[in-house]
């Protein structure tokens, strides 16, 4: 008989299941570790393979940490609110709360066939009425410390969708999601005040384990800059303009000025004759997004007003223009423009020929007409600055600025407050209502949660008016503190409201009198290794970590930062196939004929893409699990190369894993399957493998406290290797095996461990320890010379002999390149210490 994953693996998960072996409770005598993925939206179409990339990842980690005795909480929960579960309910006309319902339990069906290790006794969804009620309870908090307000905002407005969104959701000018262009529009919306906490996001970012790229994007997002606002006065207006400088320093370098084309000034400034021609301007800018006026790409124009401007410090007069590169919603909306020293500035002033001042000494030989001077040097032609180097000359104005009243040192963000309110039916309701005076009043506590109505009706709305406003009964209510008429807030918070705080309320998810109980919270925070993909880099963690720093100076929440450590998962694509006009075809319909591939008659491009249904390249994890079962997928997804690599699918990789897991079972069971005792026992002499055992623990605990799960894979294959070449297998060895396997393949590993005579689930046996002068490696580094000089380095066993070191060295690739390239002259070799080629080109 052969592995039979199809049997082995329900029963299992049925075990598991039946007897909670994963539960978790809180153990003050045990040190706990917390594993957390990014919690799944549940789409309509189920996972695919590329989804449980991640989730393999944790559920390995969170195995092998209980198996070295630490307590771990691995939970699992849906994001099930917000525009995409919206959406697929309107493409299929069933209500979003059925659509999203059927979703997870599809979801949650594809994740236990995989058999991750979740205590599902914490499973959560956002769209639950106890989880609505914390959610809305955090709002509230926000509302009572200043952190929420309404305001008058110039929004991102998606006509596809209906709704507003927030800056991180629009990149070049489209809504992220699903590329659909978005428009500015005015709107009062809710605000989140997370500028108040810029510096701290900033801070705290260098106490956290994370991939510095994604430090380095929040860094970049938050934009702390550090400068002066500076006044100039408009010539024969009665006007003023501010800008704000990170170079005050450079002031006399100024030679204009330019304003945003939605400045407020730029009508009542522009002279009479130029007024056609700003108003063209303008109108033209307005046609541009955001990408389009400030990328490296776009192209410089502008417009002259007709104004002039006076420099504070010198009195000079400065043309004002109009420039689309200039955006009014960072900063002030104008600039002073120094383009000796700034490359945008400098391409301006040279397409329209304005002068261009040296005022930071450039070295010998450079050309300041040419190109802008970015770099640092001492200030020249600036007046009481001349001679002072770039950081003394920055306080000297500042503090001249400060003194004359004519601007202030300030720090600046790129960071925007958040604009919380979204114009759609499938979302948290805001707990406010509005009273007839205009007053505002937050529902009281103790009613929340407050839930959406029953809409039948929940699409958006064409003139941007929220869909709950339909629900006539609803929005009427009283204010509960006076009984006086009140309108209920129709707008609903954005889906990352609920993700903001999930991971807290998986530690404690039945508790009726509080977010979460302080010695839980305590005890399990922060989250010890959190998992998921790089998109989320800005959005979710930004969010999360600015709703965390407020629960945390309510005293909520006892640790600065939510995710001590994070790891992103790299991208697993797929093979598509796309013609010229990019009409993608089935892979049934394509054939390869020599190398080039047709649908029919029509030649199509095969490429690596990402899956996705419309490119049908999905491949369901549930037909490879019941074609190969889980733990040979597990296998495969975490053996296909390092876990944050991109990496494309194959199929029949899958099939190798199933043929490995195959070769551990006839190591441990004879052909009846049954524990083949002629092999497994306590045999001696077997020295070689006890020393690879120890070896192997070593590498694979290595392994797995670094992520590196490929490599741990390849060496259980190696042990594998050894004892199925072997006659007699000491049975520490071969449990050392299975047990090492078990994070990975548990199934397998908990049918062998029962096999081999344990009573007991695997699941909390000691993990393996090793000897670690038995571990050591037997390898030495060599050393490989070309004519005396060190050219590689090669590693083989140790004290070789003059004959067995020249023949390790002439096995290298690299050596044998060399040789067939050059004529050798002489071969010298040191026995335990290198090899010395004499050579002279061919």
């Amino acid at each position: 008989m052969a592995y039979d994953a199809g049997a082995i693996e329900p029963k299992w998960q049925d075990f598991w299941e039946e007897n909670e072996v994963f539960k978790t409770e809180m153990d003050l005598s045990r040190e706990k570790i917390y594993v957390l993925d990014m919690f799944p939206y549940p789409s309509g179409a189920g996972l695919h393979v590329g989804h449980p990339e991640g989730y393999t990842a944790t559920d390995i980690y969170s195995r092998y940490k209980r198996m070295r005795g630490f307590n771990v909480l691995h939970p699992m929960g849906w994001d099930a609110y917000g525009l995409p579960a919206e959406r697929y309910a309107m493409r299929t006309g069933v209500h979003p709360a059925v659509t999203t319902k059927k979703n997870i339990a599809t979801f949650r069906g594809q994740i236990k066939r995989l058999g991750f290790s979740y205590d599902w006794s914490r499973e959560l969804s956002t769209t639950d009425p106890k989880f609505i009620r914390w959610t809305q309870w955090i709002f509230l908090q926000l509302y009572k410390k200043g952190l929420a307000y309404q305001a008058e905002v110039p929004v991102n407005w998606c006509p596809a969708q209906g709704t507003v969104l927030a800056n991180e959701e629009v990149k070049d000018g489209k809504y992220v999601e699903t590329g659909d262009p978005v428009e500015q529009r005015l709107m009062r919306q809710w605000m989140l005040k997370i500028t108040a906490f810029a510096d701290r996001l900033l801070e705290d970012l260098e106490d956290v384990d994370w991939p510095e790229g994604i430090k380095a994007m929040q860094r970049n997002w938050i934009g702390r800059s550090e400068g002066a606002d500076i006044t100039f006065e408009i010539e024969g207006v009665g006007e003023r303009f501010t800008v704000f400088s990170t170079r005050p320093d450079t002031l006399y370098g100024a030679t204009y000025a330019v304003l945003a084309p939605e400045h407020p000034l730029v009508d009542a400034i522009t002279a009479d004759e130029q007024r056609e021609a700003v108003s063209a301007y303008r109108k033209k800018a307005a046609e541009k997004d955001e990408e389009e006026r400030t990328g490296e790409d776009a192209g410089k124009s502008g417009v002259f007003t007709g104004a002039h401007a006076i420099n504070p410090v010198n009195g000079e007069r400065l043309p004002i223009w109009v420039a689309d590169y200039v955006l009014m919603g960072y900063g002030t909306g104008a600039i002073m423009a120094v383009p000796a020293h700034d490359t945008r500035d400098h391409e301006f002033a040279r397409l329209y020929d304005l002068p261009i001042r040296e005022v930071v000494q450039s070295p010998p030989g450079h050309d300041i007409q040419a190109e802008a001077w970015t770099g640092d040097g001492v200030a020249v032609n600036s007046g009481f600055l001349d001679a002072m180097t770039v950081s003394d000359a920055k306080a000297k104005m500042v503090a001249w600025l400060e003194q004359e009243k004519l601007g202030a040192g300030k720090v600046q963000y790129r960071l925007r407050d958040w604009l919380f309110s979204r114009q759609r039916y499938w979302g948290e309701p805001f707990p406010i209502l509005h009273k007839a005076d205009g007053s505002i009043v937050p529902v009281p506590e103790n009613s929340l949660p407050l839930l959406p109505p029953e809409l039948d009706d929940y699409k958006p709305t064409e003139d941007g008016r929220p869909p709950l406003e339909r629900a006539e009964d609803w929005v009427r209510t009283t204010d509960p503190e006076t009984g006086e008429p009140a309108l209920r807030e129709t707008n609903t918070m954005p889906q990352w409201a609920g993700s903001c705080w999930y991971y807290l309320r998986f530690i404690d998810p039945d508790n009726e009198s509080m977010l979460v109980d302080p010695e839980k919270e305590k005890y399990w925070m922060p989250v010890d290794l959190y998992v998921g993909g790089a998109e989320h880099a800005v959005l979710h963690l930004l969010y999360a970590r600015f709703w965390h720093k407020v629960l945390y100076d309510l005293g909520v929440v006892s640790t600065r930062e939510p995710f001590q450590r994070l790891f992103n998962q790299g991208m697993i694509l797929a093979y598509s196939y796309r013609d010229e006009a990019g009409k993608y075809y089935e892979p049934g319909e394509v054939e390869d004929r020599d190398g080039k591939y047709f649908a029919g008659d029509t030649p199509v491009t095969r490429k690596i893409d990402k899956m996705s249904k419309s490119r049908y390249n999905v491949v369901n994890p549930d037909d490879v699990v019941s074609e190969y079962g889980a733990d040979s997928l597990r296998l495969y997804e975490m053996f296909m190369g390092p876990l944050d690599v991109t990496k494309p699918w194959q199929t029949s990789g899958v099939g190798g894993m199933k043929r490995f897991l195959s070769r551990v079972w006839r190591v441990v069971l004879n052909d009846e399957d049954e524990l083949d005792t002629l092999k497994v026992g306590d045999f001696a002499g077997q020295e070689e493998l006890v020393r690879l055992r120890h070896k192997t623990v070593r590498a694979v605990t290595e392994d797995l406290e670094g992520l590196r799960f490929n490599t741990a894979i390849a060496r259980l294959m190696e042990l594998t290797n050894a004892l199925t070449g072997t006659e007699e297998r000491p049975r520490e060895v071969v449990e050392t095996l299975v047990l090492l396997l078990a994070p990975m393949a548990p199934h397998i590993a908990e049918e062998l461990w029962s096999k081999l005579g344990h009573e007991e689930t695997l699941a909390y046996a000691p993990w393996p320890q090793f000897d670690a002068d038995l571990a050591k490696d037997d390898l030495t580094e060599y050393v490989v010379q070309v004519n005396g000089k060190v050219r590689y380095k090669i590693d083989g066993e140790a004290n070789l002999d003059r004959e067995k070191l020249m023949a390790l060295a002439k096995a290298d690739a690299r050596v044998q390149t060399l040789l067939a390239e050059n004529t050798v002259i002489k071969e010298i070799a040191v026995p335990g210490k290198l090899v010395n080629f004499v050579v002279k080109p061919k």
